[in-house]
């Protein structure tokens, strides 16, 4: 099985846009959305209405007032002071509550419990080009990494019990705690970006992002014809990397089209881009491949060597 993510260092690149037509082009693939914050994968692809799973994404502190002698003591060592007090009684207030779980611990009374809550929901749905995980945070919740690892658990467990080979992943913008939840044991990362000061300045991020994590990276440079200077700079520092630069994209109207018209733009109409787009997709795939075996042969080697050992 191998798992392509596609992300950006920012936002607006045309990440989403460019996994809708990879999700056209490939054959027998599970579709994952991993934007948990702000998912949008699914506007192109119209899933089918799937009953939504809860998520509990972690605790909140609730205070018995009939256990409570209104001692204080959790107020005092609460540090996020999500403890309030009116006439003598006290109560957590939930938008400061972070779940430590401290108040629990030290309270003498054992008068505060320690509720789950529902900080989103999930979904497995089916699309006219696959099956898709996806989901949505509720505003404002925590926890978008471990959300982000459920996804990618129930998308293995899609592909293993529907025979696929192929996971590919629309993941979130930037370089945080989702992006890196989602880049831990991927085949391939394909970084979209854009021929902008920021576009290159956030590439540049990504890519020490994934090495970090020794992840094999593919580049495509989108809109590659707004900036000439700006686009020589991005295979520049691509060929300084040595990295492989999978396709270059012109700026074209026709992406908002096909996504107005809730379609990938592979499938929307032919076009040169639509061909770009399909090279990229073959030299993605033909990557993603050298590198899972390399990757298997890794593996090899380190059982080999540590039963010799």
């Amino acid at each position: 099985m191998r798992e392509i993510l596609i992300i950006s260092g920012k936002g607006g690149t045309g990440k989403t846009s460019i996994t809708a037509a990879f999700a056209h082009l490939s054959r027998n693939s599970i579709l994952c959305d991993l934007d948990v914050d702000a998912p949008d994968l699914h506007l192109v692809l119209q899933p089918d209405p799937s009953p939504a799973i809860p998520f509990i994404g972690g605790f909140k502190a609730a205070i018995l007032e009939e256990k409570c002698s209104a001692c204080g003591q959790c107020r005092e060592m609460c540090q996020f002071e999500a403890l309030d007090s009116d006439e003598g009684k006290f109560r957590v207030n939930s938008l400061r509550c972070e779940g430590c779980g401290v108040c629990v611990a030290f309270c003498p009374e054992n008068a505060i419990t320690f509720e789950s809550r529902q900080s989103g929901e999930w979904y497995s749905s089916h699309t006219r080009f696959g099956p898709l995980v996806h989901a949505q945070l509720y505003p404002g919740e925590e926890n978008s990494g471990k959300l982000v690892a459920l996804l990618r658990k129930e998308a293995k467990y899609l592909a293993e019990s529907k025979d696929s080979d192929l996971i590919i992943s629309d993941g979130p913008p930037g370089i945080g705690c989702p992006v890196i939840s989602s880049l831990s044991g991927q085949d391939l990362a394909v970084i979209v970006t854009e021929p902008t000061p920021s576009g290159l300045h956030d590439l540049i991020r990504a890519v020490e992002l994934c090495n970090h994590f020794s992840l094999p990276i593919a580049v495509i440079l989108n809109k590659q014809d707004l900036h000439e200077q700006m686009a020589r700079d991005v295979r520049m520092f691509c060929h300084q990397k040595n990295l492989s630069v999978a396709g270059e994209l012109p700026y074209d109207r026709r992406f908002v089209n096909a996504m107005v018209q809730g379609q990938a733009l592979t499938e929307y109409m032919e076009s040169e881009t639509t061909r770009a787009l399909k090279d990229a997709w073959e030299r993605v795939v033909s990557i993603a491949g050298s590198t899972k075996t390399n990757k298997v042969r890794r593996n090899r080697e380190q059982i080999i060597n540590s039963s010799t050992l």
